[in-house]
């Protein structure tokens, strides 16, 4: 099993390497109001995980700068996704909002859907 998830996790960042999608081009303006708006986002992830792939290139597409935690080689991330969020389940989105309140979003479609907001 471990073979076959190391071999299709490889197979799925090169496929994600060579079709990774183009952004959007923005005023310089226009781009830095959209980062202060994603400055209080991170995505807690596995780097081959297809379904974070999904969320990962998403971000792409829209030019959204937000910063990626990697909740499986990285054992801070791990304990904060499972502290905060409650359970270690990825892709995860923690959005901080306005009056200090986080917010835990596990489903990638609904990441997709809230970053498409933006």
């Amino acid at each position: 099993m471990f073979f076959i998830r190391k071999v299709l996790g490889a197979i799925i960042l090169f496929l994600d390497w060579i079709f990774t999608p183009k952004g959007i081009k923005r005023e310089k303006s226009a781009q830095a109001t959209i980062d202060s708006k994603t400055a209080k986002l991170a995505l807690y992830q596995f780097v081959s995980c297809p379904f974070c792939v999904k969320v990962r290139r998403a971000m792409k597409r829209h030019s959204l700068n937000i910063q990626t935690r990697d909740a499986k080689g990285c054992e801070v991330s791990r304990k904060e996704l499972a502290s905060g969020g409650g359970k270690i389940k990825v892709p995860c989105l923690r959005i901080e909002e306005g009056c200090g309140n986080v917010r835990w979003m596990y489903e990638s479609s609904d990441i997709v859907r809230y970053l498409e907001s933006y």
